[in-house]
């Protein structure tokens, strides 16, 4: 829904709700698909942060990051699915203005985030197993405590830039977004007035939110993998490797994925490869992350274990 009226630069649209295209076929399957992917993310998830708050042996500065990505998952599903699943079952998907503006704010308030909590989590690695000795001064609780805090703001900061840009854009004739749910890219594509700003800050996001990080991840890991070479005990690789090979694919699957999202050449756009790139980014990651740290890491198959055993107890 939109009211068009004289404006400077030609014939600029006041907009109160953008239609999404991305449910243009097989809505009740979308409904059931994402109710599917939404429900094992909040199990899994949630799972974690139990088994962490409640197993002493998981009260370490590794799994209180973890319980931080565990929540920034939620969050992450929050944002978009349940309007996903609201809009799979309408004949028309939309999404109010501020709607939009605030689903863009979160999501990349949440990516931001991550991005920074991944870094953060290789660092921690990278001391346990690098520098053992300096681990307890180097990852105390108030460090990791600021450095969770630090990650959450710099993710927020990141986003009100960008959803303030997208707050200036304007828009002409049908305010439609080829997309499931709201962000940059769909909204800068259907901008009429100039994106420039809004680009450039989205690639600069790109090179201090999302490149550097990673390239940080991959430093980190680069010590670590010299390090685990030179342990002189099979069981002390094992235990490296089970640790760090859960973290560097959840690493892998989510920057690959957000990278491909904002990223992407104009050239050879597709809006439905565009979706299921996003889809992937930030619907099935947060389903997987849970998945790939309890079957990969010992610690939390033993502690889902214990309190499955003593659930089974009289």
């Amino acid at each position: 829904t939109s009211s068009t009226g004289p404006m400077a630069g030609g014939n600029q649209t006041h907009v109160t709700e953008f239609t999404l295209l991305g449910f243009s076929h097989g809505q009740p399957f979308l409904f059931v698909l994402f109710l599917a992917i939404y429900l094992a993310t909040l199990l899994g998830n949630s799972t974690i942060l139990a088994l962490i708050f409640m197993d002493p042996q998981l009260h370490s500065p590794m799994y209180f990051l973890l319980s931080h990505l565990s929540c920034l998952d939620i969050c992450y599903s929050s944002v978009t699915v349940p309007k996903i699943l609201a809009n799979a079952l309408c004949p028309q998907a939309t999404i109010s203005y501020g709607g939009c503006l605030a689903q863009m704010f979160f999501l990349m308030g949440c990516a931001g985030t991550e991005c920074v909590l991944l870094a953060v989590m290789a660092f921690d690695r990278y001391v346990a197993i690098c520098q053992p000795l300096r681990y307890v001064h180097s990852m105390s609780w108030s460090v990791c405590m600021a450095a969770a805090a630090g990650c959450w703001l710099w993710g927020m900061l990141d986003s009100a830039l960008h959803t303030l840009l997208a707050s200036k854009l304007s828009f002409c004739g049908a305010t439609q977004l080829q997309h499931i749910f709201c962000d940059v890219p769909p909204l800068l594509r259907a901008a009429c007035s100039d994106t420039r700003p809004s680009e450039v800050a989205l690639h600069a996001a790109s090179v201090f939110v999302g490149f550097s990080p990673f390239l940080l991840v991959v430093i980190s890991y680069l010590h670590i993998l010299a390090t685990v070479l030179g342990m002189p005990l099979a069981t002390s690789r094992r235990k490296a490797f089970s640790t760090c090979s859960a973290h560097l694919l959840v690493v892998a699957l989510y920057f690959v994925t957000a990278n491909l999202n904002y990223n992407r050449p104009s050239s050879g756009y597709s809006p439905a490869a565009d979706t299921l790139v996003s889809a992937l980014y930030c619907i099935v990651t947060p389903m997987l992350n849970p998945l790939i740290y309890s079957l990969r890491n010992q610690e939390v198959r033993g502690a889902l274990w214990k309190a499955v055993r003593r659930r089974g107890q009289p």
